[in-house]
């Protein structure tokens, strides 16, 4: 079968000026997230009569979100605890009542600080490099509302305040913020810079209020629900049964996190505070984070573009063939997930390695017609409004960058 058929660019699926940040999707800014209207699209359009929705990896939960917007219950799963927190967050149903009587106290708290009243006694976390990232008054700040969080008795509300947490904590460090990775600020910018974590999460902690005030008057009468995994799908799918599933609305990782998108990286700081473990591993646990040696797929799509790499940089070849290994090993386990005539749409980027485009939304339908699926359509997006670098740095040398993906390929393909 021809791979370009149907395949077109369609500007209708652009959403340009579109508000990304409706709802509850306003929480949380991560890496490369699908936008709602891209979710909600898909949804409507080959989600009819569907009664759950799956997303392999779900990131913070923008489809997730959407699917119980349309009355539909949604799984998801990340390896990254932090996408987690903020996926199972944007999806719960609040009690304002609650939420407003801690936002009160920690209002009162943080007021009485300035006064000198109510000091407590802190203990400041050690994970490695935190002299590195954080000035000490930084570190005493964070630590004072890290404890006032974790003494807050409603889970949900407590998550709530995590992921707010989060946030002040990457932008009240010396992280450059308009990058993934991490890069630290100049030494004369880190001399001037004294931001107030007390303020930055009480900003964040309003505006997250509003969007929550907005999902709960949407889903006043909604029943659906979301359930957050996080097992890896390379794997093993757990807990999901067989011909389960009506459909599959997903953004999976462009490529390796190394030198694609740094989940891991972006999160890692967040995820040192919030006492996860490892939190220096996680890219190395995404899909690609394992080098392997190369071996035929017996796809001809992507055995030759693997083949063409290796002539260039074997080691490269290498770490792109483990990512497509993992991908395809994804794709075989979710595939079993979906009842017959349920659909799985895909929204890819093509990344390029060493000058080369890799063609990520033909190797996805042919993964997915190794798994017995018919292939329906391919639509061509712009990406006007996805927090994506418009640089990235494909061999971790430092200066040699490339433009990355500036168009997106939604991939839709139908069980038979």
């Amino acid at each position: 079968m021809e791979l370009l058929e149907k395949q077109h660019m369609n500007t209708s699926w652009d959403f340009r000026t579109a508000n990304t940040k409706t709802y509850t999707h306003c929480y949380h800014n991560y890496p490369a997230m699908m936008i709602p209207q891209i979710a909600e699209r898909l949804i409507v359009k080959y989600g009819k009569n569907a009664k759950t929705l799956f997303d392999p990896y779900c990131g913070t939960g923008t489809s997730l979100v959407e699917a119980i917007l349309k009355s539909i219950n949604a799984i998801g799963t990340d390896l990254n605890p932090l996408a987690r927190l903020i996926a199972k967050t944007k999806t719960a149903k609040i009690e304002l009542q609650i939420l407003d009587l801690y936002l009160k106290e920690f209002n009162d708290f943080s007021f009485s600080l300035n006064f000198g009243i109510n000091e407590p006694n802190i203990v400041i976390p050690n994970f490695k490099n935190i002299d590195f990232w954080f000035s000490k008054k930084t570190q005493n700040k964070l630590a004072i509302i890290k404890q006032f969080i974790d003494n807050i008795s409603d889970k949900n509300v407590k998550d709530l305040f995590y992921v707010a947490f989060s946030e002040t904590v990457r932008e009240s460090s010396f992280t450059r913020n308009s990058e993934f990775k991490l890069y630290r600020i100049p030494e004369k910018q880190r001399e001037k810079f004294n931001p107030d974590a007390f303020s930055m999460i009480i900003s964040k902690l309003a505006r997250n209020r509003r969007g929550l005030i907005d999902y709960l008057d949407k889903t006043k009468y909604i029943n659906a629900k979301a359930q957050i995994f996080g097992f890896n799908t390379v794997e093993t799918i757990e807990n999901i049964p067989e011909k389960s599933i009506e459909i599959i609305v997903t953004s999976p990782p462009y490529g390796d996190s190394r030198t694609t998108v740094a989940y891991g990286q972006f999160s890692r700081l967040s995820n040192q505070w919030l006492g996860i473990e490892n939190a220096n591993q996680i890219d190395n646990k995404l899909m690609g984070g394992k080098i392997s040696n190369i071996h035929k797929f017996g796809i001809n799509i992507v055995d030759e573009i693997i083949e063409k790499i290796a002539i260039k940089d074997n080691k490269r070849a290498r770490e792109v063939y483990s990512f497509y290994k993992d991908y395809y090993k994804s794709i075989n386990n979710v595939s079993a997930t979906l009842k017959s005539g349920g659909y799985a749409c895909y929204v890819v980027g093509n990344r390029k390695v060493k000058g080369m485009t890799l063609p990520t939304d033909k190797i996805t339908r042919a993964f997915f017609e190794a798994n017995d699926f018919e292939y329906k359509n391919t639509f061509i997006r712009n990406i006007p409004n996805k927090r994506m670098p418009s640089k990235n740095s494909p061999t971790n040398e430092i200066g040699k960058t490339e433009t990355t993906m500036n168009n997106e390929y939604i991939v839709v393909m139908r069980k038979y």
